[in-house]
């Protein structure tokens, strides 16, 4: 694929918003969807998909790795303007939930491991480590279709909730939300 192809290929996904929509007809509506955030309780208890994606080392890593304790996951892409915006949030929320919850940020970008490092230095995230799918594996396998999607799993490993799109994840909402997995 020629790097002009790719470049046009990545505007028109800049342009449609950060959404991978289904023809209609195909995408159904959450089942459980909260009018307010956009949460999503359609696939709670499902477990995690066993792909693969790299660790901040460039290692191999799956889900399972993060069991025993509750995981937020966030499947992102450096060209997703709402993503990007999210980030912060994110990353201030790795820093105050460190140990009770881990917080990883997966990267969706095809581009070099490198490149999301450099990403996140000059975003100054200095809280997620540079998770990185280039193959897109993880939103294959969860049939994610908007960025950013946020999920959360308990600590046995199965999702208890997903949010599509941009969230402040500093709010009251997200606290309670959160607490879903973390209280015990």
């Amino acid at each position: 694929m020629s790097l002009r192809l790719i470049v046009l290929l990545l505007i028109g996904l800049v342009a449609a918003g950060c959404d991978r929509q289904k023809p209609t007809g195909e995408q159904a509506a959450p089942a459980e969807a909260s009018a307010g955030t956009g949460v999503d309780r359609s696939h709670k208890g499902e477990a995690a998909p066993a792909v693969t994606f790299n660790d901040p080392d460039g290692g191999d890593i799956s889900l399972a790795d993060f069991r025993d304790s509750p995981v937020l996951v966030n499947l992102w892409a450096s060209w997703c303007a709402p993503c990007v915006k999210e980030l912060p949030t994110l990353d201030r929320l790795a820093a105050s939930k460190d140990g009770e919850l881990g917080v990883i940020a997966v990267s969706q970008d095809m581009a070099p491991q490198s490149s999301v490092e450099a990403f996140l230095a000059t975003h100054k995230i200095g809280n997620l480590g540079a998770y990185h799918d280039p193959e897109m594996a993880l939103t294959s396998a969860l049939n994610v279709q908007i960025m950013p999607t946020t999920l959360l799993y308990d600590a046995e490993g199965k999702e208890v909730w997903r949010v599509m799109g941009g969230f402040d994840w500093s709010s009251a909402e997200a606290r309670e939300m959160i607490a879903e997995a973390t209280a015990t």
